[in-house]
């Protein structure tokens, strides 16, 4: 069994970007959104919305979406709706601002977003009235989805076992 963001690792983060620079400190973040108290789990939660999904998408928030993915759908996690708020923030604020000179970060953060709607629509059906919420309305935004970044959606939204 794998543990909880046990792929970080994986990835190399300090070659990575956000908008304050070096994404050398976004695994600390997500690790406190997994397992810190309320106070600290929020905290990060608002650092890392406003370094990787605030504005503009940075090659670090494509990394970073799998995880939150990860996060959502960890019933440990304290702030699952505020993950999944991320999650929409990343789909609907890239749509409008993206990152102008890296469009393939925005399409590749938006596509990673998408991936995950099995997840959104199995925790649409949640029993926290907040998860259920926050699913319902990434959901929506998913749906609606369209930006001049991606490409034109052609069929069904990506499934997470066929992308």
């Amino acid at each position: 069994m794998e543990t909880l963001l046990g792929d970080m690792r994986h990835v190399r983060w300090h070659e990575l970007r956000h908008a304050q620079g070096s994404a050398s400190q976004v695994p600390g973040l997500l690790s406190r959104i997994a397992w810190g108290d309320g106070e600290s789990a929020g905290d990060a939660l608002g650092d890392l919305g406003r370094w990787i999904g605030a504005g503009a998408l940075f090659d670090s928030t494509v990394a970073a979406v799998p995880f939150l993915w990860e996060l959502a759908d960890a019933e440990t996690v304290r702030d699952r709706a505020g993950v999944l708020d991320l999650l929409r923030t990343i789909l609907a604020h890239a749509h409008a601002h993206g990152h102008a000179h890296r469009p393939e970060w925005t399409r590749a953060a938006h596509a990673a977003v998408l991936v995950g709607r099995p997840t959104a629509e199995r925790l649409a059906g949640h029993g926290d009235p907040a998860v259920r919420e926050a699913a319902g309305t990434l959901l929506a935004s998913a749906d609606a989805h369209a930006c001049g970044a991606c490409p034109p959606a052609r069929g069904p939204l990506p499934d997470a076992r066929t992308a």
